[in-house]
């Protein structure tokens, strides 16, 4: 008797469960299907979206591509207007590579102010990455050797001349440059003094760096400072 029992409790609690479930059914079907159909579109959309934001990621970089060619083939005008397109309208990281690489052009055409800017803009992206912002801050220092004061060049690149960046072999190296154009050759030793100290310092540089100090001491003006 007590087995008859149990199947019947065993039944009634499942009629009950379907009963619940019929009646959240009929209360709830529109919503449960309206989230469903909403899952299933914005799947769909994403996927959409990412197939389209790839196909034109590619264009730009195929575009970016033949931008390269140009100035390659030593047509730096044609070059450059290309790659002021894809950084208007290049999706993906296209357009901050075709800002550096007009920026490079740019120098190689003789325009070093108009690349020192364009440097400089890049440098002061914060939506670009940190290493692409410090290189771009770099190119900028290098280029104001040239065309700049020690002031100008500090501005630029002291900051990274820090042990935690990774640039900092090169940000010493544009200072000491720098203080060394300036006449202050004290303060240029004391920039190469710090890249051959740094065990890390890239070997390159440290040659460089090296070289450098052997000048000024052979030149016998260390530590008189010059403006």
């Amino acid at each position: 008797m007590a087995f008859n029992d149990d199947s019947f409790i065993r039944e009634v609690n499942e009629e009950l469960r379907s009963d619940r479930l019929r009646f959240v059914w009929r209360r709830f079907s529109r919503v449960i299907i309206a989230v469903a159909v909403l899952i299933v579109l914005g799947t769909a959309a994403y996927s959409a979206y990412r197939y389209w934001a790839s196909n034109q990621a590619s264009d730009t970089g195929d575009k970016f591509i033949a931008a390269l060619a140009l100035a390659d083939q030593n047509k730096p005008d044609e070059a450059l207007a290309a790659l002021t397109a894809i950084e208007k309208n290049g999706h993906g990281d296209y357009p901050l590579l075709a800002q550096m690489r007009a920026a490079t052009l740019l120098a190689q055409k003789g325009d070093k102010a108009g690349a020192i800017a364009a440097f400089s803009v890049i440098g002061k992206d914060s939506s670009a990455p940190a290493v692409i912002q410090d290189a771009a801050r770099i190119r900028a220092g290098f280029l104001l050797v040239e065309t700049g004061t020690y002031e100008q060049v500090s501005a630029e690149v002291e900051e990274m001349a820090v042990p935690s960046n990774s640039f900092r072999g090169s940000a010493r190296e544009v200072l000491g440059l720098a203080a060394y154009k300036a006449g202050n050759f004290a303060k240029a030793r004391e920039w190469f003094q710090a890249i051959a100290d740094d065990a890390q310092s890239p070997r390159n540089i440290a040659n460089r760096a090296q070289m450098m100090l052997d000048i000024i001491t052979a030149s016998g003006k260390a530590p008189v400072a010059k403006g």
